[in-house]
């Protein structure tokens, strides 16, 4: 299940990417380093260099790159480097538009920067707001999907569910699902009353089972992994959802005091999301919508094996919990 570019056209997805960003007086020193990061390490290509490379319009782009699935994924990782932009500008949301329209592909990002260009960060907020509420079903644990619950109580027979992993063996992914929540300090699901509870469920066994901490650069990341592993609707909207919390910075979950931005400016951040795209596109399949219960009693290591996921680059780097 290998979510990468066919190699005939890396070269043109580079040149794409460049050209997609070269808008006013050219790529910001941010979008530079997230697009060397993800050629490099994504990509494969580190012995490409940027400057050296000519950009593609998107009508040439358009010639070079014929399958629906590597221009799809041209347009996810364009996204990036439009959310890496600040402060945002309409020509660069008009290119990623031309680009996407050129390769005929389509996602509610268009809609979201738009509004963020031309009704500020509260305009783009609501229809963030309104974008996030209609994935979150998607995004929920698939056994949890069909519990009624109320948003304004506590669940205590998840909280049961969830802290009876403490039975399971000390190496299971449900022991280290629990060790997850005292290492990060963050609630058990369903202790609180929240919407997202059943999002959360999920979540954060991608993050356990991927490796990868809650820092925001961490989160970026993660989505990357995802979406290198299935670049389906579902892990495309929690990339969009992680750049838009944590780097363009117009939304917030409840879960954080205030919206985040440039996060991918930080020391090793651009560089985490190229490393977790390429360890995401090794999984031979995706582990992030399935029955974690059901995985909860077996070795994590197991589990990790079972889908293919691959040791970070450094474990030891603040990134990971691995």
């Amino acid at each position: 299940m290998a979510q990468t570019f066919d190699p005939a056209v890396t070269d043109a997805v580079v040149a794409g990417l460049l050209g997609g960003i070269d808008v006013e007086d050219g790529p910001s020193v941010e979008q530079l380093a997230v697009l060397r990061a993800l050629t490099s390490h994504y990509l494969g290509r580190p012995d490409i260099t940027l400057t050296d490379v000519t950009p593609l319009g998107p009508t040439d782009l358009a010639g070079l790159i014929t399958d629906p699935k590597d221009r799809r994924r041209f347009h996810h990782l364009h996204v990036a480097l439009e959310a890496a932009r600040h402060p945002q500008v309409p020509a660069q949301v008009a290119a990623v538009e031309r680009y996407a329209s050129a390769l005929e592909v389509a996602g509610p990002d268009l809609v979201l920067f738009r509004s963020l260009v031309e009704q500020g960060v509260k305009g783009a907020a609501t229809d963030y707001r309104r974008f996030s509420q209609a994935m979150l079903p998607r995004r929920a644990e698939p056994s949890l999907v069909l519990d009624a619950f109320d948003p304004e109580a506590p669940e205590p027979e998840l909280v049961a569910r969830l802290e009876a992993f403490d039975e399971l063996p000390a190496d299971s992914l449900g022991q280290a699902y629990l060790r997850f929540y005292e290492r990060t300090g963050l609630e058990l699901p369903g202790r609180d009353p929240a919407r997202m509870n059943h999002f959360y469920m999920a979540h954060d066994m991608t993050h356990v089972i991927a490796g990868v901490a809650t820092s925001a650069p961490a989160e970026i990341a993660l989505s990357g992994f995802m979406v290198a592993m299935d670049d389906n609707d579902v892990n495309f909207s929690a990339l969009l959802a992680s750049l838009i919390i944590h780097e363009a910075g117009f939304g917030r979950p409840t879960s954080i005091s205030q919206a985040e931005s440039e996060s991918l400016t930080r020391p090793g951040a651009a560089e985490l999301l190229g490393q977790e795209m390429a360890r995401g596109a090794q999984c031979t399949s995706d582990f992030s919508l399935v029955d974690h219960f059901a995985l909860a009693p077996l070795p994590l290591s197991h589990v990790r094996a079972q889908f293919g996921v691959v040791a970070p680059d450094d474990p030891d780097d603040g990134f990971h919990l691995w």
